[in-house]
């Protein structure tokens, strides 16, 4: 069917069903010279598969870049199209309707600015050109979040062009509607059909009694890009005396009025972040949350983290703009920093409380999985590049990039299935929890509310756990400890509790505690003894893999095991991969090359990370542990520099451990925290960083110390993804540890930035 000679594409959402719509993080932001492109970062500017991965997500539309910086950086003479004709083609013989965006958190081409007059025609020209490439696209967004980008990039100066003003604020959220408009003019003057859907993010400010009234500019702000769009912002308009005050110009403001271009859907992005406390006692919170307005000093920190009673989330958002607008919504971004299991609880709240609003009647469209591909240092506000990532539905640390279990849950919705993932009926996440979310004394007195009726329903099932074996060891409290921090039921038992040589006990156990997964973490550990007591670390470390990886094979249960680097001989001299050929030198290693062939020849599902070198902040009997503290009083230490190793920090080890196996990962990883170092090295390198005298570290010869025969070159890397952050960041994190308690305790725990 066509209009005007322009195909129509898919109707916006299937009849009466919430779609499923995906993202691609594309944000093309300055900071002075240097500029940062995401999809640079995630590797997506030069990787067209990319295009059927997210077409098997089930997803009907998806926002897509075709940005203005990228395609015509010199002016439209000289713009490339190469990229975007490919990509949307593909797009389109997929079957998947793109949402295309021109601006996102940008500021147009080096030649313009969000300040530059010029700004609006620009845009408006590029974007006729688009639509007159492509006439068959319908849908577009021609400047992602206007009202938040004017914020970054002209009233706190983060962004180009570093404006820290209302002026300037002004001036750039004007100078965007206004090429919101233009462009939206330009492209239906192409194809009449062409749909405005216009995104913003809808966080809204809460405050003690004596900061009310900047509580409610804040509010009021941040529907000030659609009142624009829609013609709302007369003289009685609760900003109006705002806008003028700063430069807005009457005749500006009647032009908004008296041609508007409303949205054809109100694009909601929403981040826990986005939603706001404000409360004038100050020295209640760090530094980093004092700011204030107007010479009124006050604290500015997230809800979810400052006040006991969690927030109330998207559903009441979409209903007050539903309210306010009438017009169509869509959630436009929903995306979380954290652990994988709240990544999936983030959608799967977000996904159940835009059903019930539209069971109360508000049109809402569609739920947006964004950052498809993940992101890159938005914890920094992409103001530098720290390398800092969060996965998305797929994670572009491997090659191909791997899905994650958001892929998973992605194709459940788009398929119309309740989710399955086990996590999902176990706790809630980290912003609804009782404990570990709060960055200062809670400001209210209030109990937490209790769990919606929607979260109530996802754990009305019977919660299965995860089993962890050798619970009382270095690595099995460490899963039992940070399982209970990320909410994911756990049932750890000691060695004396289980013998996972022995099938009955096995079978007994599995069945009694039918847990989704099971970390072996146990095992005959003394690589020294090991020599002469050659069948009780085969029987630990072998057989009861085995016997472990068969009981949950045969139950359809996910299993995690370890191994080590001493499965190598050292003679590579450059770090192992997963496919090098493992030849160990002694009988530990033996024994756990025999456990990796034993568990993934028995179980087709199982995991197996190799691993080595551990220190962490709840284990006193570790390397780094016993440098420190003799360094801290003065004492020598002799460590060897005849052998290489990648530490490997036992908090970030965990946390990835666990990502993987609610990924459903499988197969053989080598995880570790990088930096190939000798013994001598990573002392050396960690009194520095102390401040001690690493003048008293001392090489020494391993050799000429006896014991088992060890590789004298047993660094890991991975050609599956590097996981884990930076040696350096690990061994920050250990000395803030030990001078923080709470922090010891809290180890791992994600803070979003956005």
């Amino acid at each position: 069917m066509t209009r005007h000679g322009v195909a129509s594409p898919r109707p916006l959402a299937r009849a009466n069903s919430l779609a499923l719509w995906g993202g691609v993080e594309c944000t093309a932001n300055r900071v002075q010279d240097r500029w940062f492109h995401q999809l640079e970062r995630s590797g997506h500017a030069q990787r067209d598969d990319d295009l059927e991965r997210f077409a098997s997500l089930g997803i009907e539309a998806i926002r897509y870049p075709v940005l203005w910086e990228r395609i015509a950086p010199d002016g439209l003479q000289h713009a490339d199209w190469r990229w975007p004709d490919a990509r949307l083609a593909r797009l389109r013989e997929l079957g998947l309707r793109p949402i295309v965006g021109l601006v996102h958190h940008g500021s147009g081409p080096s030649h313009t600015h969000l300040l530059d007059d010029h700004f609006p025609g620009g845009l408006a020209d590029y974007a006729r050109a688009v639509a007159e490439r492509y006439p068959w696209v319908r849908d577009y967004t021609p400047v992602n979040e206007p009202l938040t980008t004017a914020r970054f990039s002209a009233l706190y100066g983060v962004w180009y062009p570093h404006a820290r003003s209302d002026a300037a604020f002004v001036r750039a959220v004007l100078n965007q509607c206004r090429a919101t408009v233009l462009a939206m003019r330009a492209i239906r003057a192409v194809n009449p059909e062409a749909r405005l859907v216009q995104t913003d993010d809808l966080g809204k400010t809460t405050s003690r009694p004596a900061l009310a009234d900047v509580a409610e500019f804040y509010n009021q702000r941040r529907w000030l890009g659609w009142d624009l769009l829609c013609g709302r912002v007369d003289r009685s308009h609760p900003l109006h005396g705002y806008l003028r005050e700063h430069g807005a110009s009457e005749a500006e403001l009647d032009r908004f009025r008296e041609r508007p271009c409303p949205p054809d859907v109100l694009g909601v992005n929403y981040y826990i972040t986005g939603e706001r406390w404000l409360d004038e006692r100050v020295e209640r919170f760090a530094p980093a949350h004092r700011g204030g307005a107007g010479g009124r000093p006050f604290a500015d920190i997230e809800v979810a983290r400052a006040l006991r009673a969690p927030p109330g989330g998207i559903g009441p958002l979409l209903a007050e703009a539903w309210a306010r607008y009438r017009i169509p919504l869509a959630v436009t971004e929903a995306h979380i920093d954290a652990n994988r299991e709240d990544q999936l609880r983030w959608i799967d709240e977000i996904w159940r409380a835009t059903q019930a609003v539209r069971q109360e009647g508000a049109q809402v469209e569609a739920v947006t999985v964004w950052a498809l591909l993940g992101s890159f240092d938005w914890n920094c506000l992409v103001t530098e590049a720290r390398g800092y990532y969060e996965p998305g539905a797929f994670d572009v640390r491997a090659s191909p990039p791997r899905p994650t279990a958001i892929a998973a849950l992605m194709r459940e919705l788009a398929a119309g299935v309740a989710p399955s993932h086990p996590v999902l009926a176990h706790g809630e996440g980290w912003w609804r929890r009782a404990h570990g979310r709060f960055l200062c004394e809670p400001a209210d007195d209030d109990a937490l509310a209790p769990p919606s009726p929607e979260r109530a329903a996802a754990h009305a099932r019977t919660p299965r756990p995860l089993l962890v074996t050798g619970a009382l060891g270095t690595l099995g409290s460490a899963f039992v400890r940070l399982c209970e921090q990320r909410e994911l039921g756990c049932v750890g038992l000691a060695r004396t509790a289980l013998d996972i040589a022995d099938p009955a006990a096995v079978a007994a156990a599995l069945d009694a505690h039918r847990p989704w997964a099971v970390v072996n973490a146990g095992g005959y550990v003394r690589v020294d003894q090991a020599e002469g007591d050659r069948a009780a670390c085969l029987r630990a470390n072998a057989v009861g893999a085995e016997v472990l990886a068969r009981a949950c094979a045969a139950r359809g249960i996910a299993m995690l095991g370890f191994s080590t680097d001493l499965v190598f001989d050292g003679r590579l001299a450059r770090p192992y991969l997963e496919s090098d050929r493992v030849a160990p030198l002694n009988v530990y290693g033996m024994s756990k090359a025999a456990a990796e062939a034993a568990v993934l020849g028995a179980h087709d599902q199982a995991l197996m990370v190799r691993t080595s070198a551990f220190f962490g902040p709840w284990d006193t009997s570790n390397f780094l542990w016993h440098t420190a503290s003799s360094l801290a009083r003065g004492e020598a230490v002799r460590a060897a520099d005849d052998i290489v190793v990648t530490p490997t920090y036992v908090p970030d080890l965990v946390h990835a451990c666990l990502d993987l196996l609610i990924d459903r990962a499988s197969g053989l990883w080598h995880l570790s925290n990088g930096d190939p170092l000798s013994w001598h090295q990573w002392a050396q390198r960690a009194a520095r960083l102390r401040g001690l005298d690493h003048a008293l570290v001392h090489p020494g010869d391993a050799v000429a110390a006896g014991g088992a025969a060890r590789p004298k070159y047993s660094a890991l890397d991975s050609e599956r993804g590097r996981l884990l952050p930076s040696f350096d960041s690990a061994l920050e994190r250990f000395f803030a540890a030990l001078e923080d308690p709470a922090q010891r305790a809290l180890q791992g725990f994600p803070v979003a930035a956005r």
